[in-house]
């Protein structure tokens, strides 16, 4: 699944850049953004941001309902 960015809470550090394998980030307006079609959907991004600002949208289980 392609990471999600909160763009509320993302600051804009760079961080998620650094880490991005494919280097499929890039900052916009001072944000961080995907580019879907260079994304891996590691997840190295969501795990190295320090606010949380990224989340992967894993679909529920049928057993969790």
């Amino acid at each position: 699944m392609i990471p999600i960015i909160n763009k509320e809470i993302c600051t804009g550090c760079g961080g998620c850049i650094e880490i991005c394998p494919p280097l499929a980030i890039l900052l916009k307006d001072e944000k961080a953004q995907i580019e879907a079609e260079f994304c891996e959907e590691c997840g190295f991004c969501a795990a190295h941001c320090p606010m949380d600002a990224i989340s992967i949208p894993f679909p529920m289980s049928r057993d969790a309902v």
